[in-house]
C-alpha cells in the first residue's frame, strides 16, 4: 500500500492542536512538563524514580525549576529518539550561558547529536526514471533537495515511496516497541486520514507536540518548498467553535492569542505556550475558559465505572465534564505526583506536607475534582471553591517552604477567587459516597460515555423500535467538524454558524453529506463594541438585565426586551388583569396568521397583530386544505406550525404539498392514523387512504379520543397528537379559559378548569405561563432575535423557522431519555420550553434530572455557548429565565441535615448538663 505522508501530516497536526489545547487544570505544567506528566500517568509511572545516575548534572539548574525539569526527563529516558527530540527543545528552557549544565548533559550521553546515517528515501532511488533524479535522489539528505531534479508528474513511484518512507521513518521515533509496530502496520493497511489517525491514536499514545512520533509527522509536513502544491486548510481554520471563545476574552493580549490560535491552520509550540501560560490558568479569563471547556468537554449528567474516583460513582443527576477511565487513571497518577511534596503549576510550585498523613479523602476528592470536573448546572464552572482550598492549603501546605510573600489565601486567591456556589465545586458532597449508591438506577445516560464511532454523534432514540427487532437505546449519525482540530461535531444536513474574519463577523455553512462544511455564506458583521444606554448606565453588548419586571439583553448597540406588563404600585396590581395589555380573561379564541392561537383579539392587537392578521376561532379548527392550494398532482397535507420570523417576508403556510406517488419508500418513520393503526411512515398512511391522527407509533393509551388542551391554548384530539407537536398537557377536555400569566395580577383565572392530580410527595409544581394548570418539569423562558431569525430564513431559501425547529434542536441536548422537551410561542412572544419528566407520575430523582437539564440549558443560552450558538437557529436566542419545581426529597435533604445539627447539639447540651449536675 502507497501512503501520502502528507496525510497524515496534516491529520497529525489536527489531532494534536487540539490535544494541546486541552490540557488539565491543576499538576500540570508548560509544555514538556505535561509530556512527563503524562508519562507518570501511563506507563512510566516510576518516571521520578528512574532517573539516570548522572542526576546530578540537573542540580546544577537547581535555581531554574524548568530547566531542571527538562534535564530530568533527557537523563531519565531510554530512548535515542526521545533524547534527540529534548534536545532540541532544551535551550528554550536552558540557555546556553548554562555551560556547567550543557557540558554534564554533554559528557553523560555522548553521541547523542550525530547526524542520522543517510535519508528515508535513499532506498527509493532505483525508482526513479530521469538519471539526474536518480543522482540527485542519491546525493539528498531530504525530500526538498530532489524537488528540482525530480518531475513530479513523472516521478509518481519515486515520490510515493518516499513518502511512505518518511511516515513508516516516523514509527521508529515512537518509544515504545508495540506502538512503532501498531505505527507501520495501519500506515500500511489504512486507507484515509481518519481511519489512520484514528487508529494511531489507539494503538500508541494520546497525541502530544511533544511526543517524537507525532512531532516527526509535523516537522515532515512542515518541509514543503515554494511551488509545491498543498491542500488548502478547511475554510473553519484550527477550531471554529473555540474561535467563538475568543470574544469572551477579559483582556485584550488573551482575545489576540486565542484569536490567532484558533483561526490559523496551525499555531506553532510559542503560540500555545503563550496562551497557556497567560490565558488558561487565569482566574479572570473564567468565560473564556468555561466557553472552550463547553467545547472540548460539555458537562453531561451521571457518572459511573470509577475505579478510583469512586465517591463520584452513582450521581445520575449531577453534571461532570469528564466522567471516564482516562480521568479516573489521571487522579490516581496526579496524587502519587503530589505525594512527592510538590504541586507544579505553570506559574509557581506549591510545596505540600506528606498528603498521604495530612488529610489524604481531602486531596483525593482535590485531585479527582479536577480530573473529573464536576460541574455547576448554573454557571458550568469547574474551580473548587476558595474555602476548601484555603483550608487544604492551611492544614497540608508546607508554609515554610511557600513562595515569597504568599500564603494560603493568596495562593487560593490566584487558584479558586470564588467562593459563590453558583460558580464553584463544593468538595463536601465528594468526601463521602453518592446516597443513591443501592438506588435502582431511574435515570439512564445512554450516551454517556459516547459508544459511537470516532467522528459520530450520539443521539438519544426517542421512536423505539418494531417488535422483534434489536433496539438500542441511541442512534449513532456521522458529522462534521468544525475545523482542522476540533473536536466538536455537527450533524449531516444540518446549519451552522461561525465566526468569520474579523470580530462580530460570522458565515453559515451547510454540513454536507462528506463530512466537510459546504455552501459557506457570509451574514452582516455585528458591532461588538456597540453598547446601549439604560437608565443612564451603560451595558456592553451580550449583558443581559432586568428593566422592571422585564428581563433585557443589550444587541450591538439595540435593547430588546421582554414584553411583560408590570405593575408600578399596589393600585395597579388590583387593577391588573394578570395578561397583556392588561385585557380581559376572556376566551374567545382567534387565530394569527403566523399560525399561534391567541385567547382573544385584544391580546392578538397587543402582540402586534393587526385586525387583517388573525381571524376568529382556533387554528386547529381551520380547514387549510380547503379550498385546495396544491396542484392536481400533488396531495394537500395539513402541516401546523408557528412561524417566529417575519411573515410579510416568509409567510407561515399550515399545509404542505407532497407528490401523489405510485410507490412508496420502506424507510420507517412510523405515523398513526385516526382509527388506531400503524403505519410505515406518512406515505403509505395517504396511499391507503388514511388520515393522520399523529406522527410516531400508535401508542394504546390514545385510542380513545378524549380531546386534551395544550399549554400554547390549541385543543388536540389527544394526548399523541399534542405530544407529537411537542405540546404537554394543560388540563383534559377542549380549551375554554385563559392561562395564568403574571404573578403580578390578583385576579383568578381558570377557575372552571379541573387540573390533573399531582401528588404532594413528588414536587412543589409550575405553572407555565399562559397555562391553567402546574406540572412537575424545568421551565424556560427565552428571548429572541427575530431579526438574527430573518437572516437564517434567507440562508435557506426563504423558509420559515418555526417553534418547532427551535424545540428539535434543544431536544437533541437532552441526555436522559426519561426527560423530553415541549414548548410553545407564549402571548407575549417569548418561546417557552418545557423539560418534562416522560413516567407519569414521575420519581423524584427523574424530576431532579430534568431540573438540572434545564439549568443545563438555560446556562448554555445565557453564556452564548457554542454548544448551543453555533447551531442555527438555536444562536437566535439572546437571553433565558428558568424556573424549576423542586422535588420533596432534595428539600428533605436540606431539611434532614439541619435537623441532625439540632438534634447534636441538643444531645451534646443534655450531655453537659447530665456530667455538670
Amino acid at each position: 500500500m502507497r501512503r501520502r505522508s502528507g496525510d497524515v501530516m496534516h491529520a497529525a497536526k489536527r489531532v494534536m492542536s487540539a490535544s494541546a489545547s486541552c490540557l488539565g487544570l491543576l499538576g500540570i505544567w508548560l509544555f514538556l512538563i505535561v509530556f512527563f506528566i503524562l508519562e507518570a500517568a501511563g506507563t512510566r509511572s516510576s518516571a521520578f524514580s528512574s532517573m539516570a545516575s548522572d542526576a546530578s548534572c540537573c542540580n546544577q539548574a537547581k535555581d531554574n525549576l524548568m530547566c531542571r525539569d527538562v534535564c530530568e526527563q533527557i537523563l531519565s529516558s531510554k530512548s535515542e529518539s526521545r533524547i534527540k527530540h529534548l534536545f532540541l527543545r532544551a535551550p528554550d528552557y536552558c540557555p546556553t550561558s548554562m555551560i556547567d549544565v550543557w557540558t554534564c548533559i554533554n559528557s553523560s550521553l555522548p553521541g547523542v547529536s550525530k547526524k542520522s546515517d543517510g535519508w528515508v528515501g535513499l532506498g527509493c532511488c532505483e525508482l526513479a526514471i530521469a538519471v539526474e533524479c536518480r543522482r540527485a535522489c542519491k546525493q539528498a539528505s531530504s525530500k526538498n533537495d530532489i524537488s528540482k531534479a525530480c518531475r513530479k508528474q513523472y516521478e509518481t513511484a519515486l515520490i510515493s515511496c518516499i513518502n511512505r518512507n518518511e511516515s513508516l521513518y516516523c514509527c521508529d521515533r515512537a518509544e515504545d516497541p508495540r506502538c512503532q509496530a501498531a505505527c507501520k502496520r495501519i500506515l500500511m493497511s489504512k486507507k484515509t486520514e481518519p481511519e489512520i489517525v484514528d487508529s494511531l491514536s489507539e494503538g500508541c499514545t494520546k497525541p502530544l507536540p511533544q511526543d517524537p512520533l507525532w512531532q516527526c509527522f509535523l516537522e515532515s509536513s512542515r518541509a514543503v518548498r515554494p511551488g509545491v502544491n498543498i491542500a488548502p486548510p478547511p475554510s473553519a481554520g484550527l477550531d471554529g467553535a473555540e474561535l467563538h471563545c475568543c470574544s469572551k476574552a477579559n483582556s485584550s493580549n488573551c482575545r489576540d492569542l486565542c484569536t490567532k490560535l484558533y483561526s490559523t491552520s496551525w499555531g506553532n509550540t510559542q503560540a500555545w505556550q503563550d496562551f497557556e501560560f497567560a490565558c488558561e490558568y487565569n482566574p479572570l479569563e473564567a468565560p473564556m475558559l468555561t466557553c472552550l471547556a463547553d467545547v472540548r468537554e460539555p458537562c453531561q449528567l451521571g457518572c459511573r465505572n470509577l475505579t478510583f474516583c469512586t465517591n463520584f460513582n452513582n450521581r445520575p443527576t449531577e453534571l461532570f465534564r469528564s466522567c471516564n477511565i482516562q480521568s479516573d487513571q489521571g487522579a490516581m497518577n496526579d496524587m502519587k505526583l503530589w505525594e512527592k511534596g510538590s504541586i507544579k503549576m505553570p506559574f509557581m510550585n506549591i510545596p505540600v506536607l506528606d498528603i498521604k498523613k495530612c488529610h489524604p479523602e481531602m486531596w483525593k476528592a482535590i485531585a479527582c475534582s479536577l480530573q473529573i470536573k464536576p460541574c455547576n448546572s448554573k454557571s458550568r464552572g469547574s474551580i473548587i471553591c476558595k474555602t476548601d482550598c484555603i483550608e487544604i492549603l492551611t492544614k497540608c501546605g508546607d508554609h515554610s517552604r511557600f513562595p515569597e510573600s504568599h500564603t494560603a489565601e493568596s495562593i487560593c486567591e490566584l487558584l479558586s477567587p470564588s467562593d459563590e456556589n453558583e460558580d464553584c465545586i463544593p468538595l463536601d458532597s465528594y468526601l463521602k459516597s453518592s446516597p443513591l449508591d443501592n438506588a435502582i438506577e431511574e435515570v439512564t445516560h445512554p450516551c454517556n460515555p459516547n459508544p459511537c464511532p470516532a467522528n459520530h454523534l450520539c443521539e438519544v432514540n426517542r421512536k423505539g423500535c418494531l417488535p422483534g427487532e434489536p433496539c438500542l437505546p441511541y442512534f449513532c449519525s456521522q458529522g462534521c467538524k468544525l475545523g482542522e482540530a476540533s473536536d466538536f461535531l455537527v450533524r449531516h444536513g444540518v446549519l451552522i454558524q461561525m465566526p468569520s474574519g474579523a470580530a462580530g463577523c460570522y458565515k453559515i455553512c451547510t454540513c454536507g453529506q462528506s463530512g466537510t462544511l459546504e455552501n459557506c455564506l457570509d451574514t452582516q458583521c455585528v458591532d461588538l463594541q456597540k453598547s446601549c444606554i439604560v437608565g443612564g448606565q451603560r451595558k456592553n453588548h451580550g449583558e443581559s438585565f432586568k428593566v422592571d419586571c422585564n428581563i433585557c439583553s443589550c444587541v450591538a448597540g439595540t435593547l430588546r426586551c421582554s414584553n411583560h406588563q408590570c405593575p408600578h404600585s399596589e393600585e395597579d396590581r388590583r387593577m391588573f388583569t394578570g395578561l397583556p395589555c392588561n385585557c380581559e380573561d376572556q376566551f374567545v379564541p382567534v387565530c394569527g396568521q403566523n399560525g399561534r392561537t391567541y385567547p382573544s383579539a385584544c391580546i392578538a392587537r397587543c402582540v402586534g397583530l393587526l385586525d387583517h392578521q388573525f381571524e376568529f376561532g382556533l387554528c386547529s379548527s381551520k380547514d387549510v386544505c380547503n379550498p385546495n392550494p396544491c396542484s392536481r398532482n400533488e396531495r394537500c397535507i395539513p402541516k401546523r406550525q408557528v412561524c417566529i420570523t417575519s411573515y410579510e417576508k416568509f409567510g407561515c403556510a399550515q399545509y404542505e404539498c407532497i407528490p401523489r406517488q405510485l410507490k412508496c419508500e420502506h424507510s420507517r418513520d412510523p405515523v398513526c392514523d385516526t382509527e388506531n393503526m400503524e403505519h410505515m411512515n406518512l406515505c403509505t398512511l395517504y396511499q391507503r387512504g388514511r388520515l393522520l391522527s399523529y406522527k410516531g407509533s400508535c401508542q394504546p393509551f390514545c385510542k380513545s379520543a378524549e380531546p386534551i388542551c395544550g399549554h400554547n391554548g390549541e385543543t388536540y384530539p389527544n394526548v399523541c397528537s399534542a405530544y407529537s407537536n411537542r405540546v404537554a398537557v394543560d388540563y383534559y377536555g377542549h380549551c375554554q379559559d385563559v392561562g395564568i400569566f403574571s404573578d403580578q395580577g390578583l385576579h383568578s383565572e381558570c377557575l372552571s378548569i379541573q387540573c390533573p392530580t399531582i401528588p404532594a410527595t413528588v414536587c412543589k409544581p409550575v405553572t407555565p405561563p399562559g397555562a391553567c394548570c402546574p406540572l412537575c418539569a424545568g421551565v424556560l423562558r427565552i428571548l429572541f432575535d427575530k431579526e438574527k431569525l430573518d437572516t437564517f430564513a434567507m440562508a435557506t431559501k426563504n423558509t420559515p423557522i418555526t417553534v418547532m425547529d427551535i424545540l428539535q434542536k434543544i431536544r437533541q441536548h437532552i441526555s436522559v431519555p426519561q426527560c423530553d422537551v415541549f414548548g410553545y410561542l407564549s402571548m407575549e412572544s417569548d418561546i417557552i420550553i418545557l423539560i418534562v419528566p416522560v413516567d407519569s407520575p414521575p420519581k423524584s430523582i427523574q424530576i431532579d434530572a430534568c431540573n438540572k437539564e434545564a439549568e443545563k440549558i438555560n446556562s448554555l443560552i445565557n453564556s452564548d455557548s457554542p454548544t448551543l450558538v453555533s447551531q442555527v437557529p438555536l444562536s437566535a436566542l439572546i437571553t433565558s429565565e428558568v424556573q424549576i419545581s423542586t422535588t420533596l426529597t432534595s428539600d428533605c435533604n436540606r431539611i434532614c441535615l439541619s435537623i441532625n445539627y439540632i438534634y447534636l447539639y441538643l444531645a451534646i447540651s443534655m450531655l453537659y448538663i447530665t456530667f455538670n449536675a
